[in-house]
């Protein structure tokens, strides 16, 4: 991505596609358009009703929407009477012929009509802000799951790493792309373009995203990096406004310090991994001084965690109402000595606390566990901002990315879902264990 990022720019550009024009309808409902896309073989007429179809779509009320979707999960799903027919033909008859109207019959109605769909210039976006807008209704509807799990199927493969642009995003980026990068943020809040630009131009800051050439004004996921000496243990010191600014070739370590997934009709499609293997690269690409690459991760279930475990066990550390105050209100003198009880109840949570499938409980640990890191430091007052407080109680964690061991570790926890971890944090989970046991 730094060789240069003119070229990244220039590939994006090859692929664009205009933006959804949106037409008049011709006072077809949107499931007889539908319904007349899904038969048509005119490639005019195809064009035209995918139109009509989205721009349908983005006006529903909220009543009309569910009708929508109820419609695509119940109308557009298999035949399964025509679907033990073709099971039938085909054990009888194993022929290419039955097994093209086999698999024909086996999928939805619904994903060929999302395809017919997509033809549509500018559609891609559009359908995944379609998702988005299921994704929503899925709690009170769980039948829609059904139409769900086909846009997940579409999506893997029309969101696959073959056609992801990397680019990196410099001060000079378009400002649309400045503008999304301050909205999507989803970890660091970006407070304005200020502090935007301290995280983008300095020499010694990243910040590299995904971009998809059916969507090339609108990034996938994007990563903010730290190249500094030293595994640091604070984000304020990361984000800090008067913080000294190094040359870029004398740094010895990476810190990704905030990924932000930007479409929530993508959810459950990874990029992280493919994204920071990328960045990895370039990285060792431009500078050979980096021989370091770690996180400085947020533990986002663990405020949760520990009020619950708090409130059963009061006597262990911290009182219950202390956590409450200091992650409710931001009150930092109520943990002013809890620093190592934190650390080490930090510690138990990433590496012995697991859900019914056996993997751990936070979901940032089981990314980046599952790409190959391990847990290397965890760091109270690490982020003392009212959502670091409140969704950590200020606690972060560095995750290494050991490049000789990155195969095995994910190996390990993919198979095994073994948690690897420093010496340090080991001692921290078992000084933990031991002090919920009662023993000295």
């Amino acid at each position: 991505m730094n060789r240069p990022g003119f070229f990244y720019d220039l590939l994006s550009t090859l692929f664009e596609r205009p933006g959804l024009a949106r037409v008049k309808g011709d006072g077809r409902s949107i499931s007889a358009l539908c319904e007349a896309l899904i038969t048509t073989s005119s490639e005019g007429a195809s064009y035209t009703m995918g139109q009509q179809i989205l721009s349908r779509f983005s006006e529903l009320t909220p009543e009309a929407e569910v009708e929508f979707f109820h419609y695509l999960t119940e109308q557009m799903d298999i035949d399964t009477e025509r679907l033990q027919v073709s099971i039938a033909e085909y054990q009888n008859d194993r022929s290419p012929e039955n097994l093209s109207v086999l698999l024909e019959a086996a999928e939805p109605k619904r994903q060929e009509l999302l395809r017919r769909i997509n033809r549509v210039p500018g559609a891609t976006g559009e359908l995944v802000k379609m998702r988005a807008r299921l994704l929503k209704l899925l709690k009170d509807n769980p039948a829609f799951g059904r139409t769900d799990l086909d846009f997940q199927h579409l999506f893997g493969s029309w969101f696959n790493r073959g056609f992801l642009v990397p680019r990196r995003i410099h001060w000079q980026s378009p400002a649309n792309i400045l503008e999304k990068i301050i909205k999507y943020e989803a970890v660091h809040a970006i407070d304005d373009w200020d502090d935007l630009r301290r995280r983008v131009q300095p020499s010694d800051r990243r910040c590299y995203a995904f971009f998809h050439p059916a969507m090339p004004d609108d990034p996938l996921i994007f990563v903010e990096v730290a190249l500094v000496r030293g595994v640091p243990g604070s984000v304020q010191a990361i984000l800090a406004e008067n913080r000294e600014i190094l040359s870029a070739d004398t740094a010895d370590t990476a810190v990704f310090y905030s990924i932000s997934n930007c479409q929530a009709g993508l959810r459950g499609v990874s990029f992280g991994n493919s994204l920071i293997k990328q960045v990895v690269e370039d990285l060792q690409a431009e500078l050979k001084s980096i021989n370091t690459f770690v996180t400085l991760s947020p533990i986002p279930g663990f405020g949760r965690w520990l009020r619950h475990r708090v409130s059963e066990k009061p006597n262990e550390g911290a009182a219950a109402e202390d956590l409450e105050k200091a992650m409710d209100t931001g009150d930092l003198g109520a943990l002013k000595d809890q620093s190592q009880w934190l650390r080490r109840q930090a510690a138990t949570y990433l590496i012995n606390q697991k859900d019914p499938k056996g993997l751990p409980l936070d979901p940032v640990a089981r990314f980046h566990l599952n790409n190959g890191a391990m847990v290397h430091d965890i760091h109270a007052g690490a982020d003392l901002s009212p959502n670091g407080l409140r969704q950590s109680c200020g606690v972060m964690v560095n995750y290494l990315y050991n490049l000789k061991k990155i195969g095995q570790f994910h190996e390990g926890f993919a198979e095994n879902h073994t948690v690897f971890a420093s010496r340090d944090v080991k001692l921290l989970a078992d000084a933990a264990a031991t002090q919920s046991n009662g023993r000295k």
